[in-house]
């Protein structure tokens, strides 16, 4: 098998846009405060076990519900795309639970860094590519992570509040043209 550096760049970035660690950092900072710090080691662990274990057992438990792949990534990339939406139109969309006291596990590893969004873009993207490109593409991401866990301060003080809100409107529209070439690569196979 020859290595695709394109197919790795794509699912690292859908992830990445998914994820939005960076457009997280002023809720990640607030529930800092709250909580008096966050385990960032532990955080990461956690949304990446959850990752890994729906990128190799989601396609079981869909076969249980009587589901395919590409019919998962046709209702996931409206998912995407409604994300990639409310990214770049600042309106909420989808609701967040606002009790943090659960701590780093809750809401912060699940569903902040790996929410229903990112569970089902790893879905989606199983119809697309090979499950390599995107266990590297989660790796990649648990990375990144994990250093933006471990430097909020610093890249608050980098980016600014405009700054911020530029790179989640800009990884939105991101979003939405994945989530558009997701959904028109899988919807054919509903018309045989």
């Amino acid at each position: 098998m020859e290595f695709k550096m394109d197919e790795l760049l794509t699912i690292t970035f859908t992830l990445f846009a998914v994820v939005d660690i960076l457009g997280s950092i002023p809720l990640l900072i607030s529930l800092k405060e709250k909580m008096g710090g966050i385990r960032s080691l532990q955080a990461t662990a956690v949304s990446g076990g959850l990752m890994i274990l729906f990128l190799f057992a989601g396609r079981p438990f869909l076969k249980i519900l009587g589901l395919d792949v590409r019919s998962f990534a046709v209702g996931g990339s409206i998912v995407i795309f409604l994300l990639g939406l409310e990214m770049v139109l600042g309106h909420e969309i989808f609701k967040g639970d606002a009790n943090a006291k659960s701590g780093t596990v809750v809401p912060i590893a699940f569903p902040i860094i790996a929410g229903s969004g990112t569970l089902t873009t790893i879905m989606s993207l199983k119809a697309n590519y090979d499950e390599l490109y995107i266990l590297a593409g989660i790796l990649i991401n648990l990375v990144i992570v994990y250093i933006t866990l471990k430097s909020l301060a610093h890249i608050k003080r980098a980016l600014g509040d405009s700054g911020l809100l530029a790179v989640r409107k800009f990884f939105g529209v991101i979003l939405l043209a994945i989530a558009v070439k997701i959904f028109s690569s899988n919807i054919y196979s509903f018309g045989k």
